[in-house]
């Protein structure tokens, strides 16, 4: 099968239900997110109806299943988080860092997803006491967005946290002060120490001899990586916002065969980018999948300090994008908008030049989860 036809979406329809009669707990996340994929642009989903007045034609619009999940809706999502983090951002430079954690301690997070709150907010209180103690009258409040994956490049099970922070932060008189220096070596004890606080504190003095022998392990912290600074024009910054909210686990160009039994794919390792291809059954490749499917409800991306909520000065903070580019986004952020200006065309043009009215929702599921007016597949009748 050619590369570019492979879909996850087809994988799953293949072997969900076999994989389901294995016996394997599956959260309600899981099965829910899953059905909706594999039913995602089906006319089982039902479809919006419109017609040409001038030639009498008519055209079917199917609905999407709008899950993170799914590697085409996903794309919608990443746009519209991005779109909408975008309108938020001071004008200045911002600093991603990636807080990471060492791998005696992921399983706990497999096991207990409710610990994931706790790497949200050990990251954001690692930076936001830092700035802080910069100077305890102004009680400095950098802007910062936090994102979560919990995948490696190999799909398998790896939390960290993506951040961008700004590089200065609002205090309590002076408006706004330039701060470009993070001492990251710091930053990596602080962020050690934070995270296992908050992990011994939750889960108790069982977990206190790990604690020790990893202060011992990691004398020098917790792997926290740090990309040079982010130009205070808008587009870099959102170039790295696309690319660290939301998305999905695995890109589907990163497949190279599926034979309807085995899935190869390939990754860039991290730790020397030299590219590995792996080869494995279709039941393995849906394991390392489902498991980064969020829990309902749990939100991936969060926001602290500047971004939060609004400070004394934050009125006073200049915005990195227009207020005319905000509404200009928003203004077309419609499913037919987003056709029209990405391809240049009209999906509700007809063939005859007129445009096509809608006639008629039909929604056969009832599904909550479907977003009328907003479906961008389509097929002609």
């Amino acid at each position: 099968m050619s590369s570019f036809s492979i879909k996850i979406k087809d994988i799953f329809s293949d072997h969900w239900d076999a994989f389901v009669l294995e016996g394997y707990s599956l959260r309600s996340a899981v099965l829910k997110n899953v059905d909706k994929i594999i039913k995602c642009g089906d006319p089982s989903m039902g479809h919006a109806l419109y017609h040409c007045e001038n030639c009498s034609k008519f055209k079917y619009v199917y609905f999407t299943c709008k899950s993170r999940f799914c590697n085409s809706c996903g794309a919608k999502y990443i746009q519209d988080r991005a779109s909408k983090i975008s309108s938020k951002l001071i004008n200045c430079k911002h600093r991603h860092i990636v807080f990471t954690i060492p791998e005696e301690l992921r399983i706990f997070f497999r096991k207990d997803r409710n610990l994931l709150h706790l790497l949200f907010k050990a990251s954001a209180d690692t930076i936001l006491t830092w700035f802080s103690k910069l100077n305890k009258s102004e009680n400095f409040k950098p802007g910062i967005i936090s994102t979560m994956h919990t995948f490696g490049r190999d799909l398998k099970w790896n939390p960290h946290i993506h951040m961008i922070v700004t590089e200065g932060a609002s205090g309590n008189k002076t408006i706004w002060r330039k701060i470009s220096h993070i001492p990251f070596n710091m930053l990596r004890k602080r962020w050690q120490a934070t995270i296992l606080d908050f992990l011994h504190k939750y889960l108790g003095n069982s977990f206190y001899a790990l604690k020790s022998r990893l202060f011992k392990t990691y004398s020098d912290g917790f792997y926290v990586y740090a990309k040079s600074n982010m130009d205070s024009k808008a587009k870099d910054a959102v170039e790295y916002i696309i690319r660290y909210t939301g998305r999905p686990a695995m890109a589907q160009s990163r497949i190279l065969d599926y034979d309807g039994k085995f899935v190869t794919f390939y990754y860039d390792r991290h730790e020397d980018n030299q590219r590995v291809t792996e080869k494995i059954h279709a039941f393995d490749f849906i394991k390392r999948l489902i498991i980064h499917i969020p829990d309902e409800q749990f939100k991936m991306i969060r926001y602290y300090g500047l971004y939060a909520k609004e400070y004394t000065h934050s009125s006073k903070l200049y915005r990195m994008e227009s207020l005319g580019k905000r509404k200009f986004r928003k203004k077309y952020s419609h499913w037919r908008a987003r056709l029209l200006l990405a391809f240049g065309l009209d999906p509700l043009s007809c063939s005859c030049g007129q445009t096509m009215e809608l006639v008629d929702i039909f929604n056969f599921n009832k599904n909550p989860y479907i977003d009328n007016l907003s479906p961008p597949r389509y097929n002609s009748a």
